[in-house]
């Protein structure tokens, strides 16, 4: 992607691939809970919903609003659910809450994939390039919502930490993901400081193909819940 002049493509699954798990899956008469990463970004919720309403299977479509660990906690928790025998409606209750309750930033490293893919103007991003700006975006709604933008990683650091500090203040911190594009050092920085302030487990990782394409390589996610 480095050397590329232009993006790999990236796609939702097909409608099909949706209706065929669907149709196997619920053959048992069992009721499919399928939970999907944010419908402003993607339109793998809308695919999702077409097969559903064609499937034989008793489907309930839900839209995260959210993406890769902050995803993972409504995710986590209905299948938890599932388990113990709750409702479906209880545990589509469930990740409204959760939702209500999580936070995700999202930092780039470099602006040339924002460029390359189009999400940014050339000029604003030969700009930011030459400042070496490194914006922050906030999931608000299912769609990034700019935060602030700086130029060193302290800052990055100083300016998530405190947001952090803010949000959970008085509050339980039930989970704490870091999502990163080969940026693995900045991630293990902010795990440090975290701890300052929860006893919480960090879950780093690194973050799917699919996002790196669009953020770049350095990229950083920071995502929490707490209640």
């Amino acid at each position: 992607m480095v050397a590329s002049s232009e993006l790999p493509k990236t796609s939702q699954p097909a409608v099909g691939v949706f209706l065929e798990a669907y149709d196997r899956l619920g053959a048992n008469g069992d009721t499919i809970i399928s939970i999907h990463m944010t419908s402003g970004m993607s339109g793998t919720y809308a695919s999702a919903c077409a097969a559903a309403e064609m499937s034989s299977s008793n489907v309930q479509v839900i839209d995260s609003q959210m993406i890769s660990q902050a995803l993972g906690f409504q995710v986590i928790e209905a299948a938890r659910m599932a388990k113990e025998g709750s409702t479906v409606e209880h545990i589509k209750a469930r990740m409204k809450e959760i939702l209500d309750h999580s936070t995700l930033f999202v930092v780039v490293e470099t602006l040339e994939n924002l460029i390359k893919g189009g999400r940014i103007g050339k000029a604003a991003g030969l700009l930011g390039t030459i400042l070496k700006i490194k914006p922050i975006a906030m999931l608000q709604n299912g769609v990034y919502s700019p935060v602030a933008k700086v130029r060193t990683s302290s800052q990055i650091v100083k300016t998530l930490i405190e947001r952090f500090e803010q949000d959970v203040k008085d509050k339980i911190v039930r989970g704490v993901g870091i999502s990163h594009a080969n940026n693995l050092p900045l991630a293990q920085r902010m795990q440090q400081e975290i701890a300052r302030f929860t006893s919480a487990p960090v879950r780093i990782c690194t973050t799917t193909p699919i996002i790196s394409t669009h953020t770049g390589p350095g990229a950083i996610g920071f995502c929490y819940y707490a209640e």
